[in-house]
């Protein structure tokens, strides 16, 4: 997954819903979420850990869930700064 937006705000995007379905996050299969930062940069992590991370994060208010994004900001996911993941 990318963001071509990632560099410009320090956040991460991550989808779970998608046109009223679950999607992303929710519905992968991965064992790991590699997520493109640039073009020299990534995060590979777990996707077990990573849902952990996200739910922890979105409790402590250190992640937005329920962000519109994707086209047509059809799309629900979470917003989360880039150092809470790594």
């Amino acid at each position: 997954k990318s963001d071509r937006k990632t560099q410009e705000t320090g956040n991460v995007y991550i989808e779970y819903e998608s046109r009223g379905k679950p999607s992303g996050i929710r519905t992968t299969q991965a064992q790991y979420w590699v997520y493109k930062i640039s073009e020299h940069q990534a995060i590979v992590i777990a996707t077990d850990e990573l849902k952990r991370k996200l739910n922890a994060l979105v409790k402590a208010g250190k992640a937005r869930m329920g962000v519109k994004g994707g086209d047509n900001n059809t799309s629900l996911g979470i917003l989360v700064k880039v150092k809470e993941l790594i």
